[in-house]
């Protein structure tokens, strides 16, 4: 994802804000709901240092969406060299998975807090790493040909609205094979053949 803005810090300030940014995302991923306070205590920095880099909750949640949305677009290139076509795709998507579980967590307030912090700054969805792995799929005859990067993300947005229960991970799973199997393109040998026309 494209930003907008990028501070130049120094060294120290940079790991500060690294350290507070991972801080943030492993308390989104507790079972309670994280303050200011527990994330500078986890990330080891002083109040007024979390504050110097992020003076409001919503600012760091909105660097944790951004770089989650960074690693997610690193991940699908690398997936590609390592993974055949389709085994690559379903691995980023489980990937996509785990953070749509920890966005789970916020409110529907904050989402929309996050959604048009995001416009107004010039961050939009990025479709980049949907098409890349959806092309390379379609090039190797894995999946359909008419399916786009797009129809992908619309098919995968129940991961923003599963419950955090216990079954959350297995139906997240089961739901993903369902749009894999949708997208596998038909096995032409196992086509009914047409039925003979009367004579």
């Amino acid at each position: 994802m494209r930003r907008v803005r990028r501070v130049s810090l120094r060294a120290d300030a940079r790991l500060n804000r690294d350290r507070i940014v991972a801080a943030a995302r492993a308390e989104l991923a507790s079972a309670r709901t994280p303050s200011m306070v527990d994330v500078a205590r986890a990330a080891g920095v002083g109040q007024g240092t979390l504050y110097r880099h992020f003076p409001t909750w919503q600012d760091l949640l909105l660097e944790v969406h951004l770089s989650d949305m960074d690693e997610l677009a690193a991940a699908a290139p690398r997936l590609l060299e390592e993974h055949p076509p389709l085994e690559a795709l379903r691995r980023w998507l489980q990937q996509l998975a785990e953070y749509g579980r920890l966005k789970r967590s916020l409110s529907d307030a904050m989402h929309h807090l996050i959604r048009d912090r995001s416009a107004a700054e010039g961050q939009f969805p990025n479709l980049g790493p949907f098409d890349l792995l959806i092309d390379a799929c379609k090039a190797d005859g894995s999946i359909r040909q008419d399916v786009t990067g797009y129809d992908l993300m619309l098919l995968v947005g129940f991961l923003w609205r599963l419950d955090l229960t216990d079954t959350r991970d297995e139906r997240s799973s089961r739901l993903l094979d369902v749009v894999l199997d949708g997208l596998k393109a038909p096995d032409e040998s196992n086509r009914c053949s047409p039925m003979p026309s009367s004579p």
